[in-house]
C-alpha cells in the first residue's frame, strides 16, 4: 500500500484498522517535515512493529527533509534516499525501478542502494514552446502533473493565454525550493524576456523564516508573479461552498505563496478522478480545467503585460477614494493616512514621471483636491444635484449585465430590480460617475454600498448585494475610461468586502463582479495584515504598505497639568510639615470633582470616612501617571513622506521601547545604564518608586519623580536627547552623565543606530518608489506585516507587498503564555469584584488581531475553558488539545461564547475547528455542575452552539449603518441588529447554519463581554469595529437577558504585562489622553480636511459606544462641546477645512441630547450647537466651503 500524506487522524486510524491489516509494506511520502504528521508516523511505526513481515518506508517529498525522515522506516536511510529520488524525478523508467525495488523488499532481498539508479529528468523542463508572436509569459507548474500525464490544465491554460495574444513559456519543475531549479527557471524565463509569470506551484520559493529577507528567484527576475489556484475539491463542491478553498488549499496556495509576493487570482482547475479501469484498483486523480477561471486569468495576465508595455504618457490610471459613512465630510477614508494629501502627491508624482494629467493645474494640497472633488456629484444626498464626472449609458450596462451569471443577477434584482428600474438611474444619461479627471487619470469616490435608511431590511441584511450604481462605476472604468491600473487609496474600501466566497472566488462573487480583471494596487497601513489580506485574496490586490501615523507620549495638558502641580505641591508641603496641607487636599479633591474623575468620593462621603481622601489622592496620582505615559497618534501619515524630525524621533523611541530577541528595550537599557532599579516596560506606571530610585533620579535631574510613570517620563525625555546625539550628531546638552558616557558599541545603541533608524528613515522613499513601480506594472517585493511598536521593526521599511502569518502555526506558544496570564488576571479581578467565580463570558475575535499576535485571543479562550494546546516537538506547531484536569485547574471552567469576525472565519478555518473541538471536549466532561457550566448545559439540553458569526460571505456586525442612519429607537434595536447579523453557527458542521435561538440562549447567560486590543497604535475610538463588536454583544446580551453585562477591556499591547480593566476606564482614558489632548488636536489640524474627518469620526464612535452600551459618562459630551466646538481656533479650523464634519459633529451632539445620552446639556450649549448646524449649512450651500 502507498499513499501521499493528506490524511487526518480519524481517516488514518480507520486505514490502519482496515486496509493496513492486510498490507505487508506501506510507503509514506511526506510533503513537509516530520512535525507536520508526527501522529501518523508514530502510528505507522507501531503498525510496523506489530508483525515481523511488515515493512515501512518513509520518504521525503522534498530533498531538504531527507535526513530527518529517511531513518524513520524499516529500510536503510541510503535506500530511502534512492527511492525518494526515483519519485522526485518521476517518469515511466524511474517508476518501474521504484516498483522493482519494492518487489525486492517484499521478497526479502532488499536491493543495494548502489544498484537503484535514477534516470534524471530535465528540471526545469520546457514544454510546448512555440515560435510565435506575442509577449512572453512564463508558466511554472509541478512536474508531477506532466509525469502523471495530467496535462488538461496545462493545455487549457496555454490555449487561453494564446487566445489573449500572449506567448506561453511553460516550465515543469519538481520544486521551487531547489536552488538549482530556481537558477534554471530564472535563466530560461529571462532569456525569453517574460513579462510576467504564472505560478501553479504551492508553498513559496523560500522558507517562512527567510521570507522577510526576500525571494531570490522572483527578486532577480523582477516580474509580477500571478498565483494560479487549483482546488482539491471538485468544481461542484466549490460552487456549493461559501468558503471557496478549503483550509489546506488556503494555506498552501494562498498564504504561503504570499511570502513570494505572488498575486492571488481565481481557481482555474478542480480535483476530479478518472474512472477505474482494468486491474487498477484505484481512481486516478486529475485536474479538470475551469474555462471561466482560465479566461479570467489570461485576461488579467494580458492586462498586466499591457500595463507594463504602455508608455507613461498613454497609461490610464484610476484612483478610488472610500466614502463611509455616506457623508461629504467623510470622503477619502484611510486609516492612519492623510488620504487627500497622499492622493494629491501621487498625482504630482505621476506628472513628474511623464504621465498625461491634462493641461489644467493639479491640486496643490489635499484640501485643494477635496475642494474640487466635493464641487462635483457625491454619494451624499446633498451632493446628488452637483454635476457628475460622466455617465455610464444604460445600454452599456445592460450589455454587460447579460454576461453576469444568472445566480448573481437573480440575487441583485431581488433587492434592486432590473437595471432599467434602478432607483438612481438617470433615464436619459445612465448611471452617474462621481469624481475628477486629470488627463488620463481619474480620481473617483467609491460608490456607496446601498444601505438605505428607509429600508429597515437593508440595515439588518449582512449579505446585501451591491446596487447597480456600484457595479456601474467599476464597469465605467473598464469600458469607458479603459483603466489599465486601479488604486484604492488607503485602508479600506468596500469592494473586497462584497458578498461572495471567502477565497477562491467565482464569477458570481461580489468582488469579482465589481473589480473585474484590472490590475489592482492598494496603499495600506502596515499594521493591519488581516484587512490587507482580504484585499489581496478577494480583490487580487498588490498591497503597497505604508508607515503608521507618528506616535508619542500623551503627556498632561491643561487641567491635568494643574492637577499634577497641586499634587506635587501637596507632597512637598507634607514633607515640610506645612500648614497648607489641608487647604491643598481640599483643592486637589475639588479639582478632581470638577474633572469628573472616575471613582472619586463626594465631599459628604469624605466627611463620613476621612480615610477615603488618602485613597483618592493615591488613585489620582496613579492614574495621572498612566495618562501621561499613554501612547497616542500625534498626526497622520502622508504616503511617501517622512515624519518631521521631532515626530520621527518620538516614533523611533516607540519602536525601540519593547524588548526584543532577549535584549532589553531602550528605556530598560537606559534605566540599567543609569543604575535605576525600576523596570520602565513591565511595571505599572502608577507603582511607587523605591527611595533609592527617587534619590538617584533627583541626582540625575529628574524632579518630582515618585512613581514609575514619572521615571518613564524622565527617561523618555533623555531618550529624545540621546537620539539627537547619536542619530543626528547634535550636542548632548541636557543629556545626563550616564548616557553621555555610554559606549556606542553597546548592543542597544548599535541596534538603534544601525537597524531601527535606517528602517524608519527608509520608509518614505521606499513608499514612493513602490507606487511608481506598481503604476508601471513592476514587481513589488514581499515583506512582513504587524505593529511596528509591538516589537516588530522588521515590518519596516514599508513600501512592500506585505504578507501575513502562516495559519498552520497558531496559536503560538508565546500567544498561549500571554493568553493564559490574561485569562487568570481576568478571573482574579472578577472574583475580587463579584465575590464569586465567573461562569459565562462572551468574547469577540478578529482576523487582523490574530494575524498580528499569533492567536492570543484564542489562547485566552482555551485558558478560560481549561484546555491547553499541544505543540509538535520539531516545528512547535499546535497539533492537538488536551483538557486540563479540574484538580490542576483549581477553579471552575468558564463557558465562553465566541463571536468571530467574517475575516477570522475566512482566514482561520482551522482555528474555528480547534475551538469547536476544545468546546466539545469540555462539554463532554463528567464534572460537577459548579465546575463546568458548559457540561451542565449540555447534559440538560444537548449540544450547545458556542461559535457564531455573520452569514457566509458576509462581514460586519450590523450596527454601523443602523446608527449612522438614525433608524433606531433604543439599545434593544441595536441588540436585535447584532443578533440578526451574528446568528450563523460555525460549530463543527460542514457548513454554517442559522441558529438564532441557540445564539440567544448562549448570550442570555453571559455575565462578561470581553474585547482585547493588542497594540497602542490606535485606540477603541479610532474605529467602528470596537463598538460594533463589543457594543453589539453588550446590547444583544442586554436584549435577551434583561441584564447589563460587565464590559471588560484587555490591554495586550505589552505581551510581558497584560492588563485588564473595565471598558468604562478605557473610554475615560482615551477621552483624557487623546480626544481632549491639544497634542492630538493640533496634530489633526495639520491635516486639514482629513484631520477634521478624524475628529468627527472619533465623536461618532464615542456616541455609538454609548448608544450600544450606555457606558459613556455625561461629561464627555459636554467636554467635547466646550473644548472642541466652543473654541475659536478649533472652530475656525473646522469651518475652513471641513464644514460638513463641523455640521455633523454639532448634529451628533444634539442627537446625544435628544436621545437622552447627554442629559446635562445646558440651553446655551444646545443653542450654540443649533447655530453651528445652521451656519455650516449656509456655508456649504454657498458652494465654496473649503478655504
Amino acid at each position: 500500500m502507498a499513499f501521499d500524506v493528506n490524511f487526518c487522524w480519524p481517516q488514518l486510524d480507520h486505514y490502519l484498522n482496515t486496509t493496513a491489516q492486510a498490507a505487508h509494506l506501506i510507503v509514506v511520502r511526506l510533503l513537509g517535515s516530520r512535525g507536520h504528521w508526527s501522529y501518523g508516523l508514530e502510528q505507522l511505526q507501531r503498525w510496523c512493529s506489530e508483525a515481523k513481515q511488515r515493512q515501512l518506508i518513509v520518504l521525503a517529498g522534498t530533498a531538504d527533509q531527507s535526513n530527518e525522515l529517511h531513518g524513520l522506516g524499516s529500510c536503510s536511510s541510503e535506500l530511502a534516499d534512492q527511492l525518494s529520488a526515483l519519485l522526485r524525478e518521476g517518469g515511466i523508467d524511474n517508476m518501474g525501478r521504484f516498483l522493482g525495488a519494492l518487489e525486492a523488499l517484499l521478497e526479502g532481498t532488499p536491493p543495494s542502494p548502489d544498484n537503484v539508479a535514477v534516470v534524471p529528468c530535465p528540471d526545469p523542463m520546457p514544454w510546448d514552446w512555440r515560435d510565435e508572436a506575442g509577449p512572453a509569459v512564463g508558466v511554472v507548474l509541478y512536474r508531477a502533473q506532466f509525469q502523471a500525464g495530467d496535462l488538461a490544465l496545462a493545455d487549457a491554460l496555454t490555449a487561453a493565454l494564446r487566445k489573449e495574444g500572449l506567448r506561453p513559456c511553460l516550465l515543469w519543475v519538481s520544486s521551487l525550493r531547489n536552488p538549482a531549479v530556481q537558477a534554471g527557471v530564472h535563466d530560461l524565463l529571462n532569456q525569453q524576456n517574460a513579462e510576467l509569470v504564472i505560478a501553479g506551484t504551492s508553498f513559496a520559493s523560500v522558507q517562512t523564516e527567510q521570507a522577510g529577507l526576500g525571494s531570490p528567484l522572483w527578486d532577480r527576475l523582477d516580474r509580477p508573479v500571478l498565483q494560479l489556484l487549483s482546488s482539491s475539491r471538485s468544481r461542484a463542491q466549490w460552487l456549493e461552498s461559501s468558503q471557496g478553498l478549503n483550509p489546506m488549499d488556503l494555506s498552501l496556495q494562498v498564504v504561503m505563496p504570499e511570502l513570494d509576493a505572488r498575486i492571488t487570482t481565481r481557481p482555474c482547475g478542480f480535483r476530479d478522478h478518472l474512472q477505474t479501469t482494468g486491474p487498477l484498483a484505484t481512481a486516478i486523480p486529475c485536474l479538470q480545467p475551469d474555462p471561466s477561471g482560465l479566461a479570467w486569468l489570461a485576461e488579467h495576465s494580458r492586462r498586466w503585460v499591457e500595463l507594463r508595455q504602455t508608455p507613461c504618457a498613454q497609461r490610464r490610471i484610476a484612483m478610488v477614494l472610500a466614502n463611509y459613512p455616506v457623508r461629504d465630510g467623510r470622503v477619502a477614508n484611510g486609516v492612519g493616512l492623510d488620504t487627500p494629501d497622499s492622493t494629491a502627491r501621487m498625482l504630482r508624482w505621476l506628472a513628474d514621471a511623464g504621465h498625461d494629467l491634462g493641461s489644467g493645474a493639479l491640486p496643490d494640497s489635499g484640501d485643494g483636491l477635496m475642494q474640487q472633488l466635493l464641487s462635483g456629484r457625491t454619494n451624499a444626498p446633498e451632493g446628488q444635484h452637483r454635476p457628475a464626472l460622466d455617465h455610464l449609458p444604460l445600454t452599456t450596462y445592460q450589455k454587460w449585465w447579460t454576461s453576469v451569471p444568472e445566480s448573481a443577477r437573480r440575487l441583485i434584482e431581488s433587492r434592486w430590480g432590473p437595471p432599467e428600474a434602478a432607483c438612481d438611474l438617470d433615464p436619459n444619461r445612465g448611471f452617474a460617475i462621481h469624481g475628477l479627471r486629470f488627463g488620463h487619470v481619474v480620481v473617483l469616490i467609491q460608490p456607496d454600498r446601498g444601505y438605505d435608511a428607509d429600508q429597515i431590511a437593508d440595515l439588518h441584511s449582512p449579505d446585501l448585494p451591491p446596487p447597480h450604481r456600484y457595479l456601474a462605476q467599476y464597469l465605467w472604468l473598464r469600458c469607458v475610461h479603459q483603466t489599465q491600473v486601479m488604486l484604492h487609496v488607503g485602508k479600506h474600501g468596500s469592494a473586497e468586502w462584497l458578498p461572495g466566497k471567502s477565497v477562491g472566488l467565482s464569477d458570481a462573487c461580489g468582488p469579482e463582479l465589481a473589480l473585474g480583471p484590472i490590475p489592482h494596487l492598494y496603499p495600506f497601513i502596515v499594521n493591519d495584515p488581516g484587512e490587507g489580506s482580504q484585499a489581496k485574496r478577494r480583490g487580487h490586490a498588490v498591497v503597497l504598505d505604508h508607515l503608521t501615523p507618528p506616535l508619542g507620549r500623551a503627556g498632561l495638558h491643561g487641567p491635568l497639568q494643574r492637577l499634577e502641580g497641586l499634587l506635587d505641591e501637596l507632597v512637598e508641603v507634607r514633607q515640610l510639615g506645612g500648614q497648607r496641607a489641608r487647604v491643598l487636599e481640599q483643592a486637589v479633591h475639588s479639582s478632581l470633582l470638577s474633572l469628573n474623575w472616575p471613582g472619586i468620593p463626594s465631599q459628604a462621603e469624605i466627611r463620613r470616612q476621612p480615610e477615603l481622601l488618602e485613597t483618592c489622592l493615591d488613585q489620582a496620582e496613579t492614574y495621572l501617571c498612566e495618562l501621561k505615559e499613554s501612547q497616542i497618534r500625534t498626526g497622520l501619515h502622508r504616503f511617501g513622506v517622512a515624519p518631521s524630525t521631532e515626530a520621527a524621533d518620538e516614533l523611533l523611541v516607540a519602536l525601540a521601547r519593547p524588548p526584543r530577541q532577549g535584549q532589553p528595550g531602550l528605556l530598560q537599557a537606559m534605566a540599567l545604564q543609569a543604575e535605576l532599579g525600576f523596570d520602565p516596560w513591565q511595571q505599572d506606571e502608577g507603582d511607587k518608586l523605591s527611595e533609592a530610585d527617587q534619590t538617584r533620579l533627583r541626582l540625575l535631574g529628574g524632579a518630582n519623580c515618585r512613581r514609575v510613570g514619572d521615571g518613564c517620563a524622565w527617561l523618555e525625555q533623555q531618550a529624545q536627547l540621546l537620539i539627537r546625539w547619536i542619530i543626528h550628531g547634535e550636542q548632548g546638552d541636557g543629556l545626563a552623565e550616564p548616557f553621555r558616557t555610554w559606549s556606542q558599541k553597546d548592543p542597544c545603541l548599535q541596534n538603534l543606530h544601525h537597524d531601527l533608524w535606517p528602517r524608519l528613515n527608509g520608509c518614505a522613499s521606499a513608499e514612493k518608489e513602490a507606487f511608481l513601480r506598481g503604476i508601471q506594472g513592476q514587481r513589488i517585493a514581499a515583506g512582513p506585516s504587524g505593529a511596528p511598536s509591538r516589537g516588530r521593526p522588521d515590518v519596516l521599511p514599508t513600501g512592500r507587498n506585505f504578507y501575513s502569518v502562516d495559519l498552520r502555526g497558531l496559536p503560538t506558544e508565546a500567544a498561549w503564555d500571554l493568553g493564559r496570564r490574561s485569562a487568570e488576571q481576568l478571573l482574579d479581578l472578577h472574583l475580587l469584584e463579584q465575590g464569586e467565580p465567573l461562569r459565562h463570558l462572551a468574547l469577540s475575535v478578529w482576523g487582523t488581531a490574530t494575524m498580528r499576535n499569533g492567536g492570543e485571543d484564542i489562547a485566552q479562550l482555551l485558558a478560560l475553558i481549561g484546555v491547553r494546546p499541544v505543540w509538535d516537538g520539531p516545528t512547535r506547531r499546535m497539533v492537538d488539545l488536551e483538557v486540563i484536569p479540574a484538580r490542576l485547574l483549581g477553579r471552575p471552567r468558564v463557558d465562553v461564547v465566541l463571536r468571530i469576525s467574517g475575516l477570522f472565519r475566512d482566514a482561520f478555518p482551522q482555528l474555528v475547528g480547534w475551538v469547536h473541538q476544545a468546546q466539545s471536549m469540555v462539554a463532554a466532561l463528567d464534572e460537577p455542575d459548579e465546575l463546568n457550566p458548559l457540561a451542565e448545559l449540555t447534559r440538560q439540553g444537548g449540544p450547545q452552539g458556542r461559535i457564531y458569526g455573520s452569514a457566509p460571505g458576509a462581514y460586519g456586525a450590523g450596527l454601523q449603518a443602523l446608527i449612522d442612519s438614525g433608524a433606531w429607537d433604543s439599545r434593544a434595536d441595536l441588540g436585535q441588529a447584532f443578533l440578526s447579523w451574528s446568528q450563523w453557527s460555525y460549530d463543527g458542521a460542514a457548513a454554517p447554519s442559522l441558529d438564532r435561538s441557540g445564539l440567544e440562549q448562549a448570550l442570555g447567560r453571559v455575565q462578561v463581554v470581553l474585547h482585547n486590543q493588542d497594540n497602542r497604535e490606535h485606540d477603541l475610538l479610532d474605529s467602528d469595529d470596537y463598538y460594533q463588536f463589543q457594543g453589539g454583544l453588550s446590547a444583544a446580551v442586554e436584549e435577551v437577558s434583561g441584564a447589563r453585562p460587565q464590559l471588560w477591556f484587555g490591554d495586550h499591547s505589552r505581551p510581558e504585562r497584560p492588563r485588564l480593566h473595565r471598558l468604562e476606564k478605557e473610554l475615560d482614558k482615551v477621552m483624557r489622553s487623546r480626544m481632549l489632548n491639544p497634542r492630538w488636536i493640533e496634530g489633526m489640524m495639520q491635516h486639514g480636511y482629513k484631520g477634521a474627518f478624524e475628529m468627527g469620526a472619533s465623536l461618532d464612535y464615542l456616541f455609538a459606544y454609548d448608544a450600544s452600551t450606555d457606558r459613556v459618562p455625561d461629561w464627555c459630551y459636554g467636554a467635547l462641546c466646550e473644548q472642541w466646538l466652543s473654541q475659536t481656533k478649533i472652530l475656525d479650523f473646522l469651518k475652513g477645512s471641513n464644514p460638513w464634519v463641523l455640521r455633523d459633529m454639532a448634529e451628533r451632539l444634539l442627537e446625544a441630547s435628544n436621545r437622552g445620552l447627554w442629559t446635562s446639556a445646558t440651553k446655551d450649549q444646545l443653542l450654540h450647537l443649533r447655530q453651528l448646524v445652521n451656519s455650516s449649512e449656509a456655508q456649504i450651500e454657498r458652494g465654496s466651503p473649503i478655504c
